[in-house]
């Protein structure tokens, strides 16, 4: 006899966290959304109302990442230099528990790794990088897509994904640190041994 009613439900996270086993296990390109929805023990449809695209599930819920680097920055006092604000609002939204960094750099793995995620690498780092542009240019006065607070999120970003990159190469070093550290060099300049 075949049940019938409502299917089991399910969450966001839940959906993220198989198929993200499924892509370490068998690939990216070779883990079709059937088989996602399959393990989960959902229809398609329903994987869709949860994420627009495969590409979307190895970000897993970014647009939480986005609220809690604006909360952040948005604690910085006035008072705090602005690089100094942005450094901590940058590690402070990268601390993870050590049980949730094994998934984290898979994460960053297929992005880096995978041409199709790279792809589309470029949408959500745009709004990442937005987040960083409009609080800069709240604390400058300027509109946001002036030249200066553009910068900065560009800057943001790439400072960014350089320690998450050096991270995910070398998973005996600390994110945060190495977040820290990049951001401090950042603000403080780099050294040029012609000038020494």
């Amino acid at each position: 006899m075949t049940a019938t009613g409502r299917p089991p439900s399910t969450t966001h996270d839940e959906i993220g966290n198989v198929a993200l086993a499924l892509f370490e296990r068998r690939g990216f390109e070779q883990t079709s959304v059937e088989e996602i929805a399959d393990a989960v023990g959902v229809g398609r449809r329903t994987i869709f109302r949860y994420f627009a695209s495969k590409n979307d599930m190895v970000w897993g819920n970014f647009d939480w990442v986005n609220e809690r680097l604006r909360r952040h920055l948005e604690e910085s006092g006035e008072e705090v230099q602005m690089m100094e604000a942005l450094r901590r609002a940058a590690v402070l939204s990268n601390a993870y528990p050590a049980a949730e960094l094994p998934a984290l750099r898979l994460r960053l793995t297929l992005i880096t790794t995978v041409p199709a995620l790279q792809a589309h690498s470029m949408l959500r780092y745009e709004s990442w990088r937005q987040v960083v542009a409009e609080w800069a240019a709240g604390r400058l006065d300027r509109d946001p897509a002036d030249l200066v607070p553009q910068l900065i999120g560009h800057l943001a970003l790439g400072t960014s994904i350089a320690a998450f990159t050096r991270w995910v190469q070398h998973p005996e070093e600390s994110l945060e640190q190495r977040l820290d550290e990049a951001y401090r060099m950042l603000a403080e300049g780099f050294p040029d041994p012609a000038r020494s």
